[in-house]
């Protein structure tokens, strides 16, 4: 890679590696543990992986809803994936990094684990049934009675985040508050990992296109940035993104974009020649061309061609990185990465195909648009009981069976909040729903209509 120097001098505002690899940790002002054989950010990571919400990542859309093969990914060994070019990306990244900037002592390694802890928690906060999940509580905010009644009680801010829901905010809520609630901070991860972590760091009052943080964890993500030193907006609601996130972000791209494709073939969606020209125009080298003819199945040529593509693409875009570090460092960087380097074209051509006969196919729609009635149907039962149970308790009218027993489902900690409001309840069922997986919230939401016991 390209020498560079990073830190120069400039009119505007700059970054710099030292407090960007900050690992203070959320929470807590006791300093964090570092020893020779375990850096704080492989911490994160260790953390992260033995946790909960990352488990339950198993049953967990990524593409195909419920699917009954073991052969498509979930959103578990999607995101073990993403971290793994997560920590390529990092590591290759951070050689130029360490080599020509002051990070106190970093190693591209310790560039690598940060980037790839932040990886592996990327979907950490999705609800069940993938994208249709957020989509769903989005559209019952916003139209069902039910939402609306709640919405009353809510101020401004708080009415922005549920109108804007988003994975990423909860997973940054599960990451600092839901995980080990016992502490403050919950799984108290490195600002580093939290700041590369935050893809969309702004409130939903912010102009980004999503949020990355609620309300209630504001003054979490305010510490994770004046530790990092991500410069602030002037509106107050959002930062410049880390640098590193742009590297968590290519991660993702470069998974989904090879290995769903990978998927579909599987699943017989798409043909294995189309699979094969795209991924031999990555690789874009006469060996592989050769060599690729010398398997005997398509399975294990798809898998070969996936591979080499996958390694292609990272080497692209840690260069890409590199090249374009000051405008990272200045905040003035906004393009994903893997729209800019030189197999853009080609991403761009198999993410359109994804679209037409992957993500559209009506095997998929069909189970996605269940899910959507699914997860709205689930906030129409519980948020008037729990709303009920509370009113009871604050000397109103005596709440129903139906409702005591339904809101008793709802951990303790979820359905009293601290403090006591028509937000901090909703957001504790936001909690209960979106921490199941797909398989339990299909059983539950059965149960509760009756369709089986």
């Amino acid at each position: 890679m390209e020498n560079i120097s990073f830190g120069e001098k400039t009119a505007m505002p700059q970054m710099n590696w030292k407090n960007l690899l900050s690992p203070h940790r959320i929470g807590t002002d006791a300093p964090g543990k570092i020893t020779p054989e375990r850096s704080p950010f492989q911490r994160d990571f260790d953390r992260i992986v033995f946790s909960g919400s990352f488990r339950r990542l198993q049953d967990k859309t990524q593409v195909f809803p419920l699917s009954g093969t073991t052969d498509c990914h979930t959103r578990l060994t999607h995101s073990m994936e993403t971290g793994s070019i997560a920590r390529s990306l990092g590591t290759a990244a951070g050689v130029s990094i360490c080599r020509d900037a002051d990070t106190g002592g970093a190693h591209p390694s310790d560039i690598g684990a940060a980037v790839a802890a932040a990886a592996l928690a990327h979907d950490i906060g999705n609800p069940p049934m993938g994208h249709a999940g957020e989509e769903a509580i989005r559209y019952w905010f916003e139209n069902s009675s039910v939402g609306q009644d709640i919405a009353a009680y809510m101020s401004d801010a708080e009415r922005a985040d549920i109108s804007k829901y988003d994975g990423n905010a909860q997973g940054f809520r599960v990451l600092t508050r839901l995980e080990m609630p016992d502490r403050p901070g919950g799984m108290q991860l490195t600002c580093a990992t939290l700041g590369t972590f935050a893809k969309y760091p702004g409130s939903a009052k912010s102009d980004l296109k999503k949020c990355g943080f609620f309300q209630q964890e504001k003054e979490f993500f305010a510490e994770t940035a004046a530790s990092c030193g991500m410069i602030p907006d002037k509106n107050g609601e959002s930062w410049k993104r880390h640098p590193l996130s742009f590297l968590l972000e290519a991660a993702d791209d470069i998974a989904y974009l090879t290995v769903d494709f990978e998927d579909a073939l599987r699943q017989n969606l798409i043909e294995y020649s189309e699979l094969e020209s795209y991924f031999l125009d990555i690789i874009d080298t006469e060996s592989s061309r050769s060599y690729v003819k010398t398997l005997t199945s398509s399975r294990r040529k798809a898998e070969y061609l996936r591979a080499q593509a996958i390694g292609v693409l990272v080497r692209s875009a840690a260069d890409e990185f590199i090249k374009n570090h000051e405008e990272l460092l200045n905040g003035t960087w906004n393009t994903p990465l893997t729209e800019t380097i030189p197999q853009k074209e080609i991403l761009k051509k198999i993410r359109s195909r994804s679209a037409e006969s992957i993500y559209n196919h009506p095997s998929v729609a069909e189970v996605v648009g269940a899910g959507f009635e699914l997860v709205m149907g689930m906030l129409d039962i519980f948020v008037p009981c729990v709303n009920e149970t509370d009113r009871e308790k604050c000397g109103g009218k005596a709440a129903s069976t139906r409702s005591r027993r339904i809101s008793a489902m709802l951990p303790e900690i979820l359905r009293n909040p601290v403090p006591s409001s028509a937000y901090y309840r909703l957001l504790g069922i936001l909690d209960y729903i979106s921490g199941m997986t797909d398989r339990n919230a299909v059983a539950l939401y059965q149960k509760l209509k009756g369709i089986s016991l």
